[in-house]
């Protein structure tokens, strides 16, 4: 507890940004396996199962890469033109993980997200696509997350020091309240802890974080 209004989380008025748990990025020799990521999916697991119990607002951001390059960062263009085979559009791989979602039988909208457009996978849960490392770049997050009465995002996913850092960071520029689950965020170090901390960001495990958010049931 921080004992500060200002940046003290919020269950009640809370959504779960889940970042980048697509299969090319996730599983076991995958194209563009991020190391640790599938050791974190359980956590994950745990955590959007609970916000679906409470009826609480998810959304599972991701990445979805022309074959061209189009689309893509300057960093990754390169190698997408000449052939890398990650997260590409319409892929088994630039799909998510079955383990998070509702039901194994959900797949990607890829015209619907690459539209700008969310894909509801659930009564308070969407599917969203970000063009860049932040969910907030080009994105109609903050306002579906105003809409929906959100002043408290929860981060977990894939991987810390490039999409989920700039979107903790971009979030905190918008004011919002953050917490970041650190066990449930693949390449998470202890400097970053300690920045994020300096920020106003809780961080807490995922018993910790269950504990805290099951105490909305309360409210």
């Amino acid at each position: 507890m921080s004992n500060d209004k200002y940046i003290e989380p919020d269950e009640k008025h809370s959504a779960l940004i889940i970042i980048d748990v697509q299969k090319d990025f996730t599983l076991k020799d995958a194209p563009a396996e991020i190391s640790g990521t599938l050791q974190v999916v359980p956590k994950i697991q745990r955590i959007v199962n609970q916000h679906r119990k409470l009826k609480l607002p998810i959304f599972h951001v991701l990445r979805l890469y022309q074959q061209d390059g189009s689309n893509v960062d300057l960093c990754r263009k390169k190698i997408i033109e000449n052939g890398k085979q990650m997260v590409i559009v319409g892929s088994n791989g630039a799909e998510l993980v079955d383990e998070i979602l509702p039901s194994s039988d959900i797949k990607l909208d890829s015209n619907l997200l690459l539209s700008g457009s969310l894909q509801k996978v659930g009564e308070r849960e969407w599917i969203m696509y970000k063009p860049r490392w932040s969910a907030f770049y080009n994105t109609s997050l903050e306002k579906n997350l105003r809409n929906l009465d959100v002043n408290t995002i929860v981060v977990c996913g894939c991987n810390f020091p490039n999409c989920p850092r700039t979107t903790i960071y971009e979030a905190s520029e918008r004011d919002f309240k953050i917490v970041m689950i650190k066990d449930a965020t693949s390449l998470l170090y202890d400097k970053a802890i300690l920045e994020l901390k300096n920020i106003g960001i809780s961080i807490k495990d995922t018993d910790e974080y269950i504990a805290w958010i099951d105490r909305y049931r309360l409210l």
